[in-house]
């Protein structure tokens, strides 16, 4: 498994086009210098790492500005330090992921002048399609016998795979090839004009490497991988349209969205997000981070991360894309929508805010004021006692889940401000929850105590208290993470991953019992599950 790995970093490595596409590494007299071996592991170990919070060029994000004219400052030392242990409600310690010298190696090569990546035609993204069941060959119905509605689809992040797990019998169906470091995996879903066919059948992937992959929960497992693409060198998101025809997914580099076939993922369309920020500034990388379908219009919704902007996307005549440009602030990360569809709930990680965007009007709604580095995964939304329907996030930067009212027509009063708060001992990355359960999960991936990192927290929906903290792991190097509840409601799925990658990464899932919040089941033969999706919930907007 280890040596696939290595196999797709080298690739990705080239493809980026760093030292492997001829590029000359020049530096000034004040700067560093690395030897090429070094620079080059160096730059792959800055990409697989830091380059999704301080970006490819370093200019910033949810993490601090990494250009030399600020690492300079600080000295090889300092960096080193800082690259070791870690800052407090901020960035994670990665001693023990990497080696002391590869630390020594990364806190030299951020004092360099970052090295610029090529741009992506779309030519070059149409040579990486590939169609591996034909059309003609599709199944008109599923081909296992199987209750494929309760399926799990998981990210396999460090093996380059995604694993079908069975939510009924617990086994592990199938596991496919995909991108590097699957980031995201969407599937069709219902919708309210526009009415795909076969609802919740195809899924798509989108990796930290740009390929995007099509899966077909109707096949037998050997053949469930029906298609492939490639987008960009750096990718986060993915979503499809409500009429089932497209795919768009997003570029973290470079800084565009591309239009796909959803049937053979052909490249059709790509727009470039560059452009002016909310303050006047051009900004050359300007990412795409959250992409979703809007449950209501037959829209998408694109996060130009750096601009701080939502872009409304019509995609009913790609020829001539019409889109509205709503500005808020920087950095727009992950979001999520509220129970009724219409309104885009989606963290601004860097001004610690959540905003909303109306996606009927095309306009901002509201901004709110949260705590440090919001960070909702994929969301939740639930009924409270006093606020009625509210949504919450986790926090990156500190151990809180902040709960705000959504519901502007029935509870106005308490619509776009902060209903409650709810202290957890750690800061997370993903919340959850489920209609049918008394309970929302916290997950605490961000703090760097093991015992916190290993465990979820759950509180109750009406009393706002903890009522359990599950301990998921004991095991040295791994950490808690993602939760997903199957199709009933009555299970809740916990991932467990390494954090360091080990010669053989290794991961499970915990099953527990949404009620009783006991365990019930660890799913093992998994390596670093992180993302899980049940497909009914995902095609029904179940949260």
């Amino acid at each position: 498994m280890m040596k696939k790995v290595k196999t797709a970093l080298s690739v990705l490595t080239m493809a980026i086009g760093f030292a492997a596409t001829g590029i000359s590494v020049s530096v000034s007299a004040a700067e560093p210098t690395l030897s090429k071996a070094d620079f080059e592991k160096a730059q792959l170990h800055y990409f697989q790492r830091c380059a999704g919070c301080h970006g490819v060029l370093r200019k910033g994000a949810t993490g601090k500005n990494l250009e030399p004219k600020n690492t300079l400052k600080k000295g090889q030392k300092r960096l080193e330090k800082i690259i070791s242990y870690g800052t407090e409600g901020g960035m994670n310690n990665f001693d023990d992921i990497f080696s002391k010298n590869e630390i020594s190696n990364l806190a030299t090569f951020i004092q360099m002048t970052p090295p610029v990546p090529p741009e992506m035609s779309i030519e070059q993204m149409r040579s990486h399609t590939k169609e591996y069941v034909a059309l003609k060959d599709y199944p008109t119905k599923p081909m296992h016998g199987l209750n494929w509605k309760n399926f799990f689809v998981v990210i396999e992040r460090d093996a380059g795979t995604a694993a079908i797990i069975d939510g009924d019998t617990k086994k592990i169906i199938t596991h496919i090839d995909t991108g590097y470091a699957v980031h995201v995996i969407k599937g069709t879903e219902h919708h309210k004009v526009d009415h795909a066919k076969d609802v919740g059948r195809f899924w798509y992937t989108i990796g930290r490497d740009g390929k995007v992959n099509k899966i077909d929960l109707w096949q037998t497992p050997e053949k469930m991988l029906v298609a492939e693409t490639k987008m960009a060198y750096d990718a986060r998101d993915i979503a499809v349209s409500g009429d089932g025809k497209y795919v768009i997914a997003g570029g973290y580099w470079p800084a565009h969205f591309v239009i796909m076939d959803a049937e053979t993922l052909n490249p059709l369309k790509v727009i470039s997000t560059r452009g002016v920020n909310t303050k006047g500034e051009f900004i050359n990388e300007a990412r795409v981070a959250a992409i979703y379908t809007t449950p209501n219009e037959p829209t998408f919704m694109v996060a130009v991360k750096e601009l701080g902007q939502m872009w409304q996307v019509d995609y009913r005549d790609i020829e001539n894309l019409t889109i509205t440009q709503i500005d808020s602030t920087e950095f727009l990360h992950d979001g999520f929508f509220d129970p009724t569809g219409r309104y885009f709930q989606i963290a601004a990680n860097a001004s610690n805010k959540m905003v909303i965007v109306d996606s009927q009007t095309r306009k901002l709604e509201a901004m709110i004021d949260v705590e440090s580095l919001p960070h909702p995964g994929p969301g939740a939304n639930w009924n409270d006692k006093e606020c009625g329907p509210v949504g919450g996030t986790t926090h990156l930067g500190t151990g809180l889940v902040s709960v705000w009212g959504n519901d502007p027509i029935g509870h106005p009063d308490k619509a776009w401000k902060l209903c409650y708060e709810v202290e957890t001992d750690g800061a997370g990355a993903f919340i959850r929850t489920h209609e049918n359960s008394q309970f929302v999960w916290a997950d605490q991936l961000k703090h760097p105590e093991p015992e916190i990192q290993q465990s979820v927290q759950v509180f109750d929906k009406d009393t706002h208290e903890i009522v359990k903290t599950i301990r998921v792991t004991t095991e040295p190097g791994k950490a808690a993470l993602h939760m997903e509840f199957n199709k009933g409601g009555t299970e809740v799925w916990v991932s467990v991953w390494n954090r360091k990658d080990a010669k053989n990464p290794t991961g499970e899932i915990v099953v527990y019992d949404a009620k009783t919040l006991k365990e019930i089941k660890r799913i093992k033969g998994l390596t670093t599950p992180t993302g899980k999706f049940n497909v009914y919930n995902r095609m029904n907007h179940k949260t």
